[in-house]
């Protein structure tokens, strides 16, 4: 590459993110915690090895994220800079109220799941109980990041100004640094690929359906 083509690469200005795409980003890591979280709950139904010296670190440190990234950062967000905006033009309230519900259950289905992972592998009800747990979690989250992707991030774009946009994606950015540091979602990644690795679902070609053609 001339040295021509790289400082015309290094002069062109950074793209910034959309903040509703920030959030769909950040529901990407969702969706890829509640796939460990449907593995988790075969191995410990019996559908899977159990490997409990595999599946409880895998668990709780998912879970760990879930309450560090998921509900402590991601929720925080969207409560304070979109449902108040919501909430304040009275626009999509009860979508918004069942939202922040779902938010609220979210932390405490955490909790649940921290607790119960702690007691240990003891008895077949406690592992039932904690794959309920987890079940109950990816069943409500699937649906609520549809209906924020969906629905609620669209309709906020319609709601505030260009110029407002940009700036709630600079304020994403600082507080995202100021929690996880520089590169801070990028690090997060990282470690939900390697809990992925460590229950052999990282590859992605593995959920591709084949089907045998009859003649």
């Amino acid at each position: 590459m001339s040295h021509t083509n790289r400082q015309r690469e290094s002069s062109q200005p950074e793209i910034e993110i959309p903040p509703t795409e920030d959030l769909m980003r950040e529901h990407g890591i969702l969706k890829r915690l509640l796939l460990i979280y449907e593995d988790a709950g075969k191995r410990l139904l019996g559908y899977k090895p159990l490997e409990p010296q595999i599946t409880y670190p895998v668990i709780l440190q998912s879970a760990t994220i879930a309450r560090n990234f998921i509900e402590n950062y991601h929720q925080e967000l969207e409560e304070k800079y979109l449902f108040k905006r919501f909430l304040k033009e009275q626009i999509q309230v009860d979508l918004v109220r069942t939202l922040q519900e779902q938010h609220d259950a979210a932390i405490n289905l955490t909790s649940l799941i921290l607790q119960s992972v702690s007691q240990g592998d003891q008895y077949m009800q406690s592992r039932q109980y904690l794959a309920h747990l987890l079940s109950l979690y990816k069943q409500m989250y699937e649906p609520h990041e549809a209906w924020e992707d969906t629905v609620l991030f669209p309709t906020f774009r319609e709601i505030v100004t260009p110029a407002e946009l940009q700036a709630l994606g600079e304020k994403f950015e600082k507080i995202e640094e100021t929690m996880f540091g520089k590169n801070g979602f990028q690090r997060i990644l990282k470690q939900v690929e390697q809990l992925e690795k460590a229950f052999g679902i990282y590859e992605l070609s593995q959920f591709t359906p084949h089907f045998t053609n009859k003649q």
